[in-house]
């Protein structure tokens, strides 16, 4: 129930929604926009931190991802919290934890604290997005404007991921690095400010029972699965390693199995029958595993690499931020003009073909090369992502579109934090394997430290750490066209038989804002 009383009438609009309401939903974009940007803000500040904290390979890739992992793990919890306790409630709680874990990575001493501290922003991020987007569904009574407001939310998720690596690295160029966590705390205090006045708080009248188990069975799986890639990728297998993966996978399997049996699953595995939802699933967890994996490796690529200063390297990646803001809000002329299947699966070779271009990059390419191809993938994304959300909650029955849109938010959320998982470790088995004989350190910066400390005679191990690096990227690269391709593939055939199991008029639509997060179908581009 809403705590606010609408001002009188003509405050509102034709369809009855009061003019505060378009203000409140300005502030809830505020933290999607956050927590996206922090998915992808580092990938320009690796560099600096490396030299200012000298992580392993392994603490690297741990600093950028297991922020994502806690998201995609407790995002489903979170909003059960929400319907509990308040949602609006939970909002600032979580922008509260979110905030204090900033300003401790910021001045994180060492690379265990840092590490520590983005595991709290993902407990505090995981509050935040399906708070909002609930929040917005109960505060847009007409569909009409319900759909606009989500298409306004996707927008700023889609954009902050775009955006965090220009903005971080315009910070880097003039601050130190912990500058890109400051950034959330002035957001934030607006935040405080502004949701108590204008976001009205809501409670669900009947809320489904935790499912503890579940969640502790998910992370106890993905968790040590995800450590021992890494570290079998950073420093070879060992004994250890391989026990600790192998309980990671016997978690997952104890996770299905329980959520088959659990009578209020984090996950309802009968939505996975339909072979269109489980396409577009797919798309969201991979596409996301792709361009995480993209732009992390190619933030390294750019200023250790080819040298460029992080600004240069900020502004290189502009390009494709604009090609995703751009065609994620033109998404629906695409399909008013291919048709939704022809979009959906163009826009996924389109992003396949940006990554398919990355190997073409060198210790020498025109800089030109880079901007074309990931602007070629930026436009590929953008359209997906947009998409995405269209193809899962349209191909289930109304009622199971909550239980459908909150995995294909788990999924994009875990899609990032996998690209950097995995394709980030191939990256480093290949890139330790390309050492031909050459003391190489944990990571192509430990490794050019090592060669500048050499002197004169460090020039040769600083040339094949480079090119050892950049035979991960193009390695990792190519996994990622190939796992697109055959998502297009899959799509082309799953998505012939689509029918519109629903109106497209959002009038008839009327009863859906009583629902929980089901009111996303009205995103529909």
């Amino acid at each position: 129930m809403s705590v606010l009383t609408p001002s009188s009438d003509r405050h509102r609009n034709p369809s009855g929604t009061d003019r505060r309401m378009w203000w409140g939903l300005a502030v809830l974009t505020l933290p999607v926009l956050l927590v996206s940007m922090d998915f992808s803000v580092l990938y320009l500040a690796i560099p600096a931190i490396t030299d200012a904290l000298a992580p392993t390979a392994a603490q690297q890739l741990w600093i950028l991802d297991i922020y994502g992992f806690l998201i995609a793990g407790l995002l489903i919890t979170m909003g059960n919290v929400g319907d509990r306790i308040g949602r609006r409630r939970v909002l600032l709680i979580g922008a509260g934890m979110f905030g204090v874990a900033s300003v401790v990575a910021a001045f994180a001493p060492n690379a265990a604290v840092l590490i520590a501290a983005r595991a709290l922003m993902g407990v505090g991020g995981a509050t935040l997005m399906p708070s909002s987007l609930s929040l917005i569904a109960n505060m847009f009574p007409d569909a009409r404007d319900r759909a606009k407001a989500i298409g306004v939310w996707t927008a700023a998720f889609a954009g902050g991921s775009a955006i965090g690596p220009v903005v971080g690295g315009v910070l880097l160029h003039h601050f130190w690095w912990g500058v890109v966590f400051l950034i959330n705390v002035p957001v934030l205090a607006v935040l405080f400010v502004a949701a108590p006045r204008l976001v009205p708080e809501y409670r669900a009248p009947v809320v489904a029972r935790f499912d503890v188990v579940g969640v502790v069975l998910s992370l106890l799986g993905i968790l040590p699965l995800v450590y021992a890639v890494k570290t079998m990728a950073a420093e070879g297998t060992d004994g250890g390693v391989v026990a600790i993966g192998l309980f990671g996978v016997t978690m997952l399997v104890a996770f299905l199995a329980h959520q088959r049996r659990a009578p209020a699953p984090l996950l309802d595995l009968a939505l996975f029958r339909n072979p269109q939802f489980s396409a577009a699933v797919s798309v969201a967890l991979v596409g996301m595993m792709a361009l995480g994996g993209m732009s992390y490796l190619t933030g390294v690529y750019l200023q250790s690499v080819r040298g460029f200063d992080v600004l240069t390297a900020a502004l290189a990646g502009l390009p494709m931020a604009v090609a995703v803001a751009v065609f994620s809000i033109g998404a629906s002329r695409v399909v008013a003009a291919f048709g939704l299947r022809t979009a959906f699966v163009g826009a996924v070779l389109f992003a396949a073909l940006g990554n398919l271009g990355l190997v073409a990059l060198s210790l020498s390419s025109p800089l030109w090369v880079y901007l074309l191809f990931t602007s070629i993938a930026g436009i590929g994304y953008g359209i997906v992502f947009s998409l995405v959300s269209d193809v899962v909650v349209g191909s289930v029955p109304v009622e199971r579109s909550g239980a459908a849109s909150g995995i294909s938010e788990t999924s994009f959320e875990l899609g990032t934090a996998m690209g950097l998982a995995l394709l980030g470790s191939l990256a480093t088995l290949v890139f330790r394997e390309r050492s031909d004989g050459w003391s190489f350190g944990d990571t192509l910066g430990d490794t050019l430290h090592r060669a500048t400390e050499m002197g004169t005679g460090g020039t040769e191990l600083a040339d094949a750490a480079r090119v050892a690096f950049v035979d991960g990227m193009h390695a990792a690269s190519l996994a990622s066209v190939i796992a697109l391709g055959v998502l297009a593939v899959v799509l082309t055939v799953v998505m012939r038989t689509r029918t519109a199991s629903r109106t497209d008029d959002p009038t008839s639509r009327t009863a859906a804002h009583d629902t929980e997060v089901a009111d996303v179908d009205a995103v529909r581009p």
